[in-house]
């Protein structure tokens, strides 16, 4: 891999496991937030009892985890960069009583499995962060079996995910960001219509379908919207420790004023959009 990828793979990692702790604190909002997506790709993959699953990118554990209580003769194989992550991951599974995964930290560019060792592969929420999506896409083709499913979710465009443009927008307009190298990791990166339904050509899959997926962000209020976002999401922690406390604060009042002016209610439930994309083997 190139110096300049594993550069943006090893501050991945780093950053991953600082947001651990966050990520486990709001498990279950972020959780239920989600599950759409992944109820869509375990719909689209259509796990069979004896199947070995890959989830890749899975984070505190799902959709992996929800898999395996459908391979009840199988396993699943959960992955992603951080170990922090993968100990919250396991920690989840031993609550729910689940017992037919594996852990393993590793990169999607460089995945430690033999060719066709998959009947299906997960993968929610992970294709903007890989520094080389093409490599990802053939490397997951390459350990599926033949005939084997793949799904993937990636964000939608930021015009249907106030949840994110709410508090990065706010940023923006206050800040003077340097903006990202064209094609760098990031949140819609993979927004732009038929760009992983290209890739996954590329790899070599075939009957490739994409449907949107809509979910709700369920926070309640704005304080607890503040609160998840400032503590989960590294882009946002990222840009405002450049700030001032000045700075914060105007930023802070404004997010509070956009989510209170579209929620003027005070029941904060944010439209979220994503494109799920299946391919076979």
């Amino acid at each position: 891999m190139e110096q300049q990828l594993e550069e943006i793979r090893d501050q991945q990692k780093a950053s991953w496991d600082k947001f651990s702790p966050g990520w486990k604190k709001w498990d279950e909002l972020m959780m239920d937030f989600l599950k759409p997506m992944g109820d869509e790709i375990i719909q689209l993959l259509q796990p069979k009892a004896t199947d070995v699953v890959l989830d890749i990118a899975a984070g505190t554990g799902e959709p992996g985890l929800s898999i395996a209580t459908k391979v009840t003769n199988g396993k699943v194989i959960i992955t992603d960069l951080s170990e922090d992550m993968l100990a919250i991951a396991r920690e989840n599974a031993m609550l729910r009583g689940i017992t037919n995964i594996e852990t393993q930290a590793c990169d999607v560019c460089e995945l430690p499995f033999a060719d066709n060792t998959f009947d299906a592969i997960s993968c929610r929420f992970g294709f903007m962060f890989f520094p080389d999506m093409l490599l990802a896409a053939k490397e997951m083709a390459r350990v599926l079996k033949p005939g084997g499913r793949i799904a993937t979710a990636v964000w939608n465009g930021p015009e249907k995910n106030f949840w994110v443009t709410a508090t990065m927008g706010t940023i923006n307009r206050n800040m003077e960001l340097p903006p990202p190298p064209p094609g760098a990791p990031g949140m819609f990166r993979c927004a732009q219509d038929g760009l992983i339904t290209d890739l996954f050509q590329q790899a070599g899959l075939k009957n490739i379908k994409q449907t949107e997926v809509t979910g709700k962000l369920n926070s309640k209020t704005t304080d607890e919207y503040w609160n998840v976002m400032t503590e989960v999401a590294a882009p946002i922690v990222a840009a405002l420790s450049k700030a001032d406390e000045a700075m914060k604060a105007k930023i802070k009042k404004e997010v509070y004023e956009a989510v209170n002016q579209r929620y003027p209610d005070g029941n904060v439930q944010i439209d979220s959009s994503a494109l799920v994309i299946y391919g076979e083997k």
